[in-house]
């Protein structure tokens, strides 16, 4: 059920390419998974269908994040409960990953872009991986692989529960031998409390493990470095800019074209990459892809493992993609839906691009960025922007008032500190005020739209207008 999700319909088409019979059932049916999972040979039933479900009678199925309590064939399934029935994670823990060695990339920020860059510098040196990233890479590659029988298997340890029955973390099914934890702020409000409520479930994963297993962590991070210190069994990495850290980036600048920093190991000059990827916070995902895989593939000496694979890596679509490019205009898109993480784009913006006004299009768009949480923190995200535009929260009708971010209180708090900005009821108010604005702009401008979804296509809209 849920097949059309990126997870499940790629989990599917590598157990059928296991040779494993696949059908399932969603909602609504999209490209280009869709089209995915018709090349692959998998019928996709649209709806669903308790006696569908009955008749097929499968040996397994697989129940995703997505379905709740109230769908026909949830019901049907604990009502009757003669099929086995378990959540994709768990699927992927016991089919695909198995007692293979596994490479789990965790945090608030960056999981996805770590996760392809593994992929890339292990395939890059003949490691054949399996896979599975929760997005689509530059370079055109898949999303997922089976990889090698005995080759390490990488994947996003998502912190979202497992299913409606297993309210646990994602990443407590997969067992990794080198965990990364890239950062951790509070995020997710529909399932967390609070940010001690997400340590209490990272602290979960860190203590499986094995001792002789390998545990990455933002070192620049105190706290971080203190818990999860205390909680581990196993040997904890520090990563960072700050000289305290066991794996530390120097030298970073960037430009317009890209980045360039260096990384010492214990003190010692160990990599230089120079790539196309902007952006402090990409430096650290590349210290801590190349330090995963150093101690994957050669665990007793990772100083010897210098691979330079990651200069050749193009990032993954969706986190800062260039959308269209003039000698006056860049058009950029962005998955940020988190303070931090927009914050830090615009700050990295504003380095590239001094010489441009960098115009922000903000989509409240996932759980938490359309609620209240971060009404205090999206003013200083949004400080290094000269122009603000807020779209219409996503599905408004689902929260009551006092459930939603206040978008006039923040564009008030922004105008107020000086930054020009204007909060729109729709997407499409936003896209019919943006439109002539760019049209009759004096200035050299970078516009980037922040959004976790569609924003209603006006990228799309407004590329064409241009």
């Amino acid at each position: 059920m849920g097949i059309g999700g990126t997870a499940m319909g790629s989990v599917a088409i590598l157990l059928k390419q296991e040779g494993h019979k696949i059908t399932g059932s969603d909602q609504n049916l999209y490209p280009p998974m869709s089209a995915r999972l018709l090349d692959a040979g998998i019928k996709a039933y649209s709806g669903y269908d308790a006696s569908r479900l009955e008749k097929l009678a499968p040996d397994l199925v697989v129940v995703g994040n997505v379905i709740g309590r109230g769908n026909p064939e949830a019901e049907w399934l604990l009502e009757h409960r003669y099929l086995t029935f378990l959540s994709l994670p768990q699927l992927i823990g016991k089919l695909l990953i198995g007692t293979r060695d596994t490479l789990v990339v965790t945090g608030t920020h960056g999981k996805t872009t770590t996760t392809a860059l593994i992929t890339h510098i292990l395939k890059q040196e003949g490691a054949n991986p399996g896979y599975l990233i929760a997005g689509v890479p530059q370079s055109k590659e898949p999303s997922s692989a089976l990889g090698g029988k005995l080759a390490p298997f990488v994947i996003e340890g998502d912190e979202y529960d497992s299913a409606f029955f297993d309210k646990r973390s994602k990443f407590i099914h997969y067992y990794p031998r080198v965990l990364i934890i890239n950062n951790l702020e509070f995020d997710h409000g529909d399932i967390f409390r609070d940010l001690e409520d997400i340590q209490r479930s990272f602290s979960h994963v860190v203590r499986l493990v094995p001792k002789s297993g390998h545990i990455l962590i933002n070192g620049d991070d105190p706290k971080l470095t203190q818990w999860v210190t205390d909680e581990a069994h196993s040997k904890v990495w520090r990563v960072g800019t700050g000289a305290q850290n066991d794996l530390q980036i120097v030298y970073f600048k960037e430009s317009a074209t890209g980045s360039s920093f260096s990384l010492l190991l214990n003190g010692q000059a160990w990599i230089d990459i120079h790539w196309e990827l902007p952006a402090l916070y990409n430096a650290r995902n590349a210290a801590m892809a190349s330090l995963a895989c150093a101690l994957q593939q050669n665990p007793d000496n990772p100083y010897q493992y210098q691979s330079d694979a990651a200069n050749q890596f193009r990032g993954v679509k969706r986190r800062q993609e260039l959308r269209y490019e003039s000698p006056d205009l860049y058009v950029f898109e962005d998955f940020g839906h988190h303070p931090t993480a927009v914050r830090q784009t615009l700050e990295s913006m504003k380095s590239r691009f001094p010489k441009y006004q960098i115009w922000a299009c903000f989509e409240p768009r996932s759980n938490t960025s359309r609620s209240p949480a971060f009404q205090d923190l999206w003013p200083e995200a949004f400080k290094s922007a000269d122009q603000v535009f807020i779209g219409g929260i996503h599905r408004p009708h689902l929260l009551q008032p006092n459930q939603r971010l206040n978008t006039q209180k923040l564009a008030s708090s922004l105008n107020e500190a000086g930054v020009d900005t204007i909060a729109f009821s729709t997407n499409e108010e936003l896209c019919t005020a943006l439109q002539p604005e760019v049209q009759k702009r004096k200035q050299k401008t970078v516009i980037i739209f922040f959004t976790n979804g569609s924003f209603d296509g006006i990228i799309e809209k407004t590329i064409e207008s241009i």
